[in-house]
């Protein structure tokens, strides 16, 4: 297999789609297209595998069969290796998890859009508005009734890691980035996500990476 993605500073449904690879325990090469260069138009359109997606990433390819969108990707890598390794096996629980999964991949659009993902980057003067603040709240209550009510396990949102984590990790940098105050249940979250081998590996790649996109490198302002 082979998974195409992003900037790691930048690419947020890389990381989900990177994650998602991770968790799957399944042996992949990776191959990064740095976004937004002066070559983008054109390595889209190159021989590079990025055209059944019409250049956005993540791309799996498994042989012949090629996967988008990192949800997607997910749920073909869980047909793949067993869905007790993405999702929980309480029904209960694996419920509320895809539905906290679908919620960050069709909402928040605030959120994202003032506060792109910036790994290497810590905003000291950003502003946050109304919007972006209430999609913050909506993240937190979520977080607080899976870690509630199915985080006994561990130090993820149900217990262990799980597709719940891997949808939710950009948004612990962000949180990060741009300066949120958290309550002390999210605080010991984000931190334990942070510290995650797979997201330390990543994160350390990021600060390696050459490329800067400038319109992601300025805090949002009123």
């Amino acid at each position: 297999m082979k998974l195409i993605i992003g900037n790691k500073n930048y690419s947020s449904w890389s990381l989900r789609g990177w994650l998602a690879v991770k968790q799957s325990g399944l042996h992949f090469e990776e191959i990064t297209v740095p976004m937004f260069g002066e070559q983008w138009e054109e390595t889209k359109q190159a021989e590079q595998g990025t055209q059944p997606s019409h250049g956005k990433v993540p791309i799996l390819w498994d042989g012949e069969t090629v996967v988008w969108d990192s949800l997607a990707i997910m749920e073909y890598l869980a047909d793949k290796v067993g869905r007790d390794r993405f999702w929980p096996k309480d029904d209960t629980a694996r419920g509320m998890a895809r539905s906290m999964v679908a919620e960050m991949h069709s909402s928040f659009a605030a959120l994202r859009s003032e506060c792109p993902m910036n790994i290497r980057k810590i905003f000291e003067d950003a502003t946050i508005t109304d919007a972006a603040r209430a999609d913050t709240v909506r993240v937190l209550q979520l977080w607080a009734e899976a870690r509630a009510r199915f985080g006994q396990g561990g130090p993820f949102l149900f217990g262990t890691f799980s597709a719940a984590d891997v949808f939710y990790a950009p948004v612990v940098s962000r949180f990060r980035s741009y300066g949120f105050k958290m309550p002390g249940f999210a605080e010991t979250y984000m931190e334990a996500m942070w510290e995650h081998e797979w997201m330390q590996q990543w994160i350390a790649s990021a600060e390696d990476e050459q490329w800067v996109i400038e319109q992601y490198e300025t805090a949002p302002q009123n």
